[in-house]
């Protein structure tokens, strides 16, 4: 097990937040290196839209027959300085702490040094194994939809190594989403001097957040999150 966290730790203390392609290709970098060294035939596809490079594997056992997927990705959604900060790599009893540790540097990790795990026993599956790691997932796979589409088309299985739930279950399904951006306008008017010939885009922007959430309704399955707001 220490092994495997020591394998997992670069790949954690190496920061990939999506909105930092190359950032999150020093990653891609460490993670191709490894699928090469292993032996899997690798492809890189270049980023593009200010988002960094995707990685496709394939074993070379197998043939060209639809076999398993396994899908992750690289970036996260933590800036870069929390490493040093907030979210320091640390081990506390069984557990340890660090950005995108669980989702899903951990996960895409495991994944890989199974298939290590096997070349090094000799042993190959009945099945081929493939995987795409992508660059963008936190902001909805825009870049990487048609990457992922098409290489699911061509499998039998798709496994997809995020987190699980409390317990041991695994996750088999997930709801659509749908992600929409608001921009406010206001009056711009110096807050001291002219404060009543302005209009706050801050103060409007607060009353749409607090209407957003309003319509989130648990009974229906349905959430409505307001993530990430600028201004001022």
């Amino acid at each position: 097990a220490m092994d495997i966290l020591e394998g997992i730790r670069p790949w954690v203390e190496i920061e990939s937040p999506t909105t930092e392609p190359d950032a999150v290709n020093r990653l891609v970098d460490l993670v191709e290196g490894e699928f090469e060294s292993i032996g899997m035939q690798v492809e890189r596809i270049p980023g593009r839209d200010q988002r960094g490079d995707h990685l496709r594997a394939r074993t070379p056992w197998g043939g060209d027959g639809p076999g398993i997927l396994v899908l992750g990705h690289l970036d996260t959604v933590h800036p870069i300085g929390v490493l040093h900060n907030q979210l320091p790599l640390r081990i506390e009893g069984n557990r340890v702490y660090g950005p995108g540790i669980a989702d899903m540097k951990g996960g895409a990790y495991l994944a890989l040094n199974a298939v290590r795990y096997l070349m090094a026993q000799g042993k190959t599956t009945p099945l081929p194994i493939t995987f795409v790691y992508n660059s963008d997932e936190e902001v909805g796979s825009r870049t990487s939809k048609d990457l992922i589409e098409e290489t699911a088309r061509q499998a039998k299985h798709v496994l997809v190594c995020e987190p699980g739930r409390n317990g041991g279950s695994v996750v088999t399904a997930r709801k659509g989403s749908g992600r929409f951006t608001v921009s406010v306008t206001g009056q711009p008017s110096h807050s001291g001097t002219n404060h009543a010939d302005g209009r706050s885009a801050l103060k409007e922007l607060a009353h749409q957040i607090l209407q957003l959430e309003a319509m989130t309704d648990y009974e229906r399955g349905i959430t409505v999150n307001v993530g990430v707001a600028s201004g001022g």
